[in-house]
């Protein structure tokens, strides 16, 4: 998107109103999940380190499990992926 898209965007919401199309994609959040997954399990990323991202992963993934504008064929991603958020946490923390 380009900076002229964002003013004409902005313009038209009122600057803070999000749109659908703002949600980040799953596929992007996914693969957010998987790196942290595999830096910890190869060592290139230290247990806090990898604790602190997962605490945003999961901050992120629930505000978007608990918008009521998301339609459930979305929902169902986002919350797969919350739980295996999770269970990485779980995982760490033993």
């Amino acid at each position: 998107m380009t900076r002229d898209d964002t003013q004409k965007r902005d313009a038209r919401t009122g600057g803070d109103t999000p749109k659908s199309d703002d949600r980040p994609e799953l596929e992007h959040l996914n693969a957010a999940l998987t790196h942290v997954d595999e830096g910890v399990q190869s060592g290139r990323i230290a247990a806090g380190a990898a604790k602190g991202l997962l605490y945003s992963l999961i901050e992120t993934l629930g505000a978007l499990v608990g918008d009521p504008d998301l339609p459930e064929h979305a929902r169902s991603g986002y919350d797969g992926l919350l739980e295996t958020a999770r269970e990485l946490r779980v995982k760490l923390d033993r």
